[in-house]
Parts: structure tokens; sequence; C-alpha cells
């Protein structure tokens, strides 16, 4: 007669049918023997997602624990059918994932850093300013109408009152002049 222990474990079983569950050594057995391969290839597979990976392995250590039937040559020879249960619930997973409509929000995600710092920006136009303080006039003002107010070479020429060719030589020679000046602030040119 079984013990109430036994019973408990689901290791009783009557003549020739498979026990219910597992116990609890058989199961450590198949962790020890089996979880470290399983952790290294499921851990490739799931695109070096080791907590995905961990999820998989202890959900094929339960499906073994359920369904003990699948490991009647013993723990040592369980390795073929675990691999084959965790590639399945891997695929189970990817097929999930891939079926799940992507979350789209209006509200930027808390926590996370913006990518753009409006302060650098600020600081970069202070630089820039300084630089064009040392630029002589006429060609600061050339890059102004230019390249500040977006005006093209010949509303800036209308604006300046000389020629468009003369606007752009002037841009050429400042923009010229401009970048070692630039490099020399730290403020990197487009």
């Amino acid at each position: 007669m079984p013990t109430d222990d036994a019973t408990a474990r689901g290791t009783t079983h009557g003549a020739g049918a498979p026990p219910a569950r597992l116990d609890d050594a058989t199961l450590a057995e198949l962790y020890r023997l089996h979880a470290g391969f399983l952790m290294r290839t499921l851990v490739r597979i799931t695109n070096g997602d080791r907590g995905k990976a961990e999820d998989i392995v202890q959900e094929t250590l339960l499906r073994a624990w359920r369904n003990p039937g699948s490991l009647t040559r013993g723990p040592a020879e369980a390795r073929p059918w675990l691999f084959t249960v965790a590639r399945r619930i891997a695929i189970d997973h990817f097929r999930m994932v891939g079926a799940r409509p992507q979350e789209i929000s209006d509200e930027a995600p808390r926590g996370r850093v913006p990518t753009y710092d409006p302060y650098d920006s600020v600081l970069e136009a202070c630089d820039i300013e300084a630089v064009l303080a040392k630029l002589p006039s006429h060609h600061r003002d050339v890059l102004v109408e230019l390249h500040l107010k977006g005006r093209s070479v010949a509303d800036a020429a209308r604006a300046l009152g000389v020629p468009a060719g003369t606007v752009k030589s002037r841009s050429h020679y400042a923009i010229r002049a401009l970048r070692p000046m630039l490099e020399a602030a730290g403020v990197h040119a487009a």
C-alpha cells in the first residue's frame, strides 16, 4: 500500500500505468543533466534574451513533469524529447509575439532619456554665434541670409543689395573660414 507521501508526489501508479507526475528526484536529475544544454541553445534561439530562455526551460521541465510517460527511457535519455519540446515552445512564443498587434501610444515612454537634448542645441547655437561674430560682416551677413533665414541666393542678393555671384563667392569663402573656427570651438558642422 502506498504511503500518503508517495501519493502526494504522484509516484503511485497501478499495474502498468505511468505515474501521474514525475517525482522530485527525477525532475532534479533532468534539470541537472539537461538544463545547461537547453539554456545555451535557447539563449541563441531567443537572440540573447536570457529571461525568455529561462522561461522556456522552466516550461519545458514543467511539461516533462506533467508527461512522465514521454520519459520512459529515463532522465539520461530524455534530451531529444526535451529539446523538441523546448523548440516547440520557442516557436509558439515567436508566433504569439508576431501575431500580437504592435502597441502604439502618443505618450513618450517613462524613464527613458530622450535622444535629443534641446540644451545641447542651445549651447551649440551660442558657440555658432560666437564664431560668426569673428567673421567679417560681409561674410556673416551672407551666411545669415542663406543659412539662418533660409533664403535663396537671389533673395539674399536682393536683401543685401549685391549681385548673386557676389553672394555665392562670399558664401564659399565664409564657409571655408568658418569650418576651422567651428572645429576649434568643438561644434561639428554638417
